[in-house]
């Protein structure tokens, strides 16, 4: 399939400064599929409001499958999308305000709490990072070189994000400070400070990062860099940002206020619905989008393991969300089941596994992957259940982190 044209300036082929050979699909970086070209959107911390959630279910149901394809990160993922509608795409979403950038767009990649400031947990409100840190990804002019598989992550003080393994993270302390971790290098910084101090970190890597040769660095932990060094070196630039900043000495300095696992079920300020397999067709995004449109604050958050948050919504709006077939029991074993793309959607796959997905633990997830590559595998342990060529399946338990 020839690539999708998509006639936008900076940033539509690859920004300038981007890491070569990073391929990781954007909303101007279209990816050719078996079932049609592929978007990925970014939306950082997952937080959509009305205008995003009805310009992405407008893309979706013109220009592609009709369904919204939620990842491990946050996003959504439009597939099926028709040869040439680069443009519309674009503007629909830009119109929304979801492309803030062209030369920012795949590096907006950011995880948050999502019950932050929801349910009473956690230490601080990760919104006033999340705002403050995709605002000083846009105004730098050295992030656009970060790879599109570089993560942020925002953790109110509970563990979840920081189990996924985010480059650069951000984690709320008891007395409202944060640690700040890039690596194995780890500060103190006041609240006010921490999002500009993430962005400090970005760049700290990207120039890190230029300094490899002979191999392509994505990731922090592919850096190699000891941590003295990288200590020292972020040390020097957040003086530099005029950010104070302290040395943390491991997990003692910030103690986690809950046990880490992803959100589920009903919640006092909040909902928790979980699509099947991370799609959402077109009438349970009408239904979302509706009902937010009734509910203060006028948004949802989607989660990195593929569910929904609908703040302020309770049990009778869960029954109607039941109904259009979104699973909001959280003992179901539809939110411990995921799987990839699979046949016939791609190529590299061996089986339909979304058609055979089925539960194979009565605690631990289980990931279906359609080859080898596992795409989009959870954090943490989980079932590997792996197609083989022949079409049956390799079953282990695994603990890795995730792909996206």
């Amino acid at each position: 399939m020839p690539a999708s044209p998509i006639p936008i300036g900076p940033g539509a082929s690859g920004t300038p400064g981007t890491f070569r050979g990073d391929a990781c699909p954007g909303a101007l970086r279209l990816h050719a599929a078996d079932d049609g070209f592929l978007a990925r959107v970014r939306v950082p911390g997952g937080v959509l409001d009305v205008a995003g959630a009805r310009a992405l279910g407008d893309a979706a149901r013109r220009l592609g499958d009709g369904s919204l394809h939620l990842t491990s990160r946050g996003n959504v993922q439009l597939r099926g999308l028709r040869d040439g509608c680069g443009g519309e795409l674009a503007e629909l979403l830009g119109a929304a305000g979801l492309l803030p950038s062209a030369a920012h767009e795949r590096v907006r990649n950011v995880v948050a709490s999502p019950l932050s400031g929801l349910d009473g947990l956690g230490f601080v409100d990760v919104r006033g990072w999340l705002t403050g840190l995709d605002a000083g990804v846009l105004a730098s002019s050295v992030t656009p070189a970060l790879s599109g598989r570089f993560l942020f992550g925002l953790d109110d003080g509970r563990g979840d994000v920081a189990g996924l393994g985010p480059d650069v993270l951000l984690r709320g302390c008891p007395d409202g400070s944060a640690v700040l971790a890039v690596g194995g290098a780890e500060f103190l910084v006041r609240y006010e400070d921490a999002a500009r101090a993430a962005v400090v970190a970005a760049e700290v890597f990207v120039e890190a990062a230029r300094d490899v040769s002979g191999r392509r660095v994505w990731r922090v932990r592919e850096l190699d860099l000891p941590a003295p060094e990288l200590t020292t070196r972020m040390a020097a630039r957040l003086h530099a940002a005029g950010i104070e900043s302290n040395p943390a000495r491991g997990a003692g300095n910030c103690a986690t206020s809950h046990d880490g696992v992803a959100p589920a079920g009903q919640g006092a300020h909040a909902l928790t619905v979980t699509p099947r397999l991370g799609a959402v067709s077109a009438a349970q995004w009408a239904a979302l989008t509706t009902l937010i449109t009734q509910l203060p604050p006028g948004e949802i958050r989607l989660t990195p393991w593929k569910g929904i948050v609908v703040p302020a919504a309770g049990p009778p709006h869960a029954a109607h969300l039941t109904r259009t077939g979104l699973v909001t029991d959280p003992e179901s074993p539809w939110t411990r089941i995921g799987a990839c793309t699979g046949r016939p959607g791609c190529a590299k796959a061996h089986a339909d596994v979304r058609a055979d997905a089925t539960a194979r633990h009565p605690h631990l997830p289980t990931y279906w992957s359609g080859c080898e590559r596992r795409c989009g595998h959870p954090a943490g342990p989980y079932v590997d259940v792996v197609a083989r060529p022949d079409g049956t399946y390799a079953v282990t338990t695994e603990r890795a982190e995730p792909r996206v």
